[in-house]
C-alpha cells in the first residue's frame, strides 16, 4: 500500500511537470539574443530635423538602429534597402516601429546630407549624428567599431555591419547579421512587439 501510495505522488508530481510545461512557450528569434550584453546600451545625439534624440524618446515602439554613413558603397543601401522591405511586410505593425541610421561619419555626414539619404530608403526613418565624442560614445555603447580608411581619392569607413532590435521598454535585445533575410527581421518584430503588450 506503501508503494502504491508513493507511485500516485509521483504520477501526480509529474502531471503537475507536464502542465506546467504547458504554458506559452518562450520565443524564437531568427537574431541573436544579446539582451545580457547591452544593458546600458544608448545614445545621445541629433536627428536629422536638428531634434536631440536618445534611446527613451522612442519608448512604445520597437526601433531596429544601424550604424554606417551616406558615402558607404553597399552595406549602409543594401542594409537600409532590407529595413524597408521589413516595414513593407509589417504591413499596420510597421506604424510601431522606429528606425534609426547613426552615422560613423559626421566629419562628411551633415544633418542636410542625412535628411537627404535616409528618407530616400523610407520616409519614417531617421538619421542620428553627433560630433566625433558623441559618435564615439554611441558606438561604444553598442559595441560597434569603426575606423577612417585612406584611399586615393579621400577615405572610406571600415564599421560594423551588425543591426539591433530594442524592445519596446527601450532594452537592446537581438542583434541581427548584415543580409538578414526581411522576412525573419519581420517575425523577430512581431515577436518583440508581442512580448511589449
Amino acid at each position: 500500500m506503501r508503494y502504491a501510495n508513493m507511485t500516485v505522488r509521483l504520477v501526480f508530481l509529474l502531471l503537475i511537470g507536464l502542465l506546467a510545461g504547458c504554458g506559452r512557450a518562450a520565443p524564437h528569434y531568427h537574431a541573436s539574443d544579446v539582451g545580457d550584453r547591452y544593458a546600458h546600451a544608448d545614445f545621445h545625439l541629433t536627428d536629422m530635423n536638428g531634434k536631440p534624440r536618445s534611446l527613451s524618446d522612442f519608448r512604445g515602439k520597437v526601433v531596429v538602429v544601424f550604424f554606417g554613413y551616406t558615402h558607404c558603397p553597399d552595406v549602409c543601401p543594401t542594409t537600409l534597402a532590407g529595413f524597408a522591405q521589413t516595414l513593407r511586410l509589417l504591413g499596420k505593425d510597421a506604424d510601431r516601429v522606429q528606425v534609426l541610421f547613426i552615422t560613423v561619419d559626421p566629419e562628411r555626414d551633415t544633418r542636410a546630407l542625412l535628411a537627404k539619404f535616409v528618407p530616400a530608403f523610407d520616409p519614417r526613418f531617421l538619421g542620428l549624428y553627433g560630433d566625433a565624442q558623441a559618435t564615439a560614445a554611441a558606438a561604444k555603447s553598442f559595441n560597434v567599431s569603426y575606423q577612417k580608411h585612406p584611399t586615393k581619392t579621400g577615405y572610406t569607413m571600415d564599421h560594423s555591419t551588425f543591426s539591433y532590435l530594442i524592445d519596446t521598454h527601450g532594452k537592446v535585445r537581438l542583434m541581427a547579421g548584415y543580409l538578414e533575410p526581411a522576412d525573419w527581421l519581420a517575425q523577430d518584430i512581431r515577436q518583440l512587439l508581442a512580448s511589449g503588450q
